[in-house]
Formats: C-alpha cells, sequence, structure tokens
C-alpha cells in the first residue's frame, strides 16, 4: 500500500479524499519534525516511530574489498505494539 491507496481508504471513512490526503499529509509532516527534534510517537496498538544513534563503524567495498569508514548518524527506527505483533502470527 502506498500513500495513494491510503488516502483512498481514509477517503472512504471521512467522505473525502481531499480531506484525507491533507489530513495524512499533516500527519507524516508532525512525525517527520517530531523525530527530527529527537521525539518519539507511540500508536497505541499500532506501534512506536523513534529515533535511535547509529555508531561510527568500518565497512568493505564489496567491489573492492577496500576499507571504508561509515559516519555515526541517527537512524529512525520502528517498534511494532502488542496488536500489531499479535495479528501477524
Amino acid at each position: 500500500m502506498n500513500k495513494a491507496d491510503l488516502v483512498v481508504e481514509v477517503g472512504k471513512v471521512v467522505g473525502s479524499k481531499r480531506m484525507a490526503d491533507r489530513a495524512i499529509s499533516c500527519m507524516f509532516e508532525a512525525i517527520k519534525k517530531g523525530l527530527k527534534k529527537g521525539q518519539a510517537f507511540t500508536f497505541v496498538g499500532f506501534g512506536t516511530f523513534s529515533v535511535s544513534k547509529r555508531k561510527a563503524r568500518v565497512g568493505r567495498n564489496p567491489q573492492t574489498g577496500k576499507e571504508i569508514k561509515i559516519p555515526a548518524k541517527r537512524v529512525v527506527k520502528f517498534t511494532p505494539g502488542k496488536a500489531l505483533k499479535t495479528l501477524m502470527k
């Protein structure tokens, strides 16, 4: 499912694809802004989006075998909630 499919599904409930698209876009923007600030977003029963720090490490170029330095960075992590976990069993 992509964003367009999600807009159609939410639009069926809301009654308007335009309103659904605006709501979904606003939600995604709020999540992105919060994650950039280091905040976590928890949706009970679905899961949690959080920011995790990945340490710098040494990797290897698969074509040449030469070692390369991979810098530290922040990454987004998703942890599924209990209801989502049981749904997937």
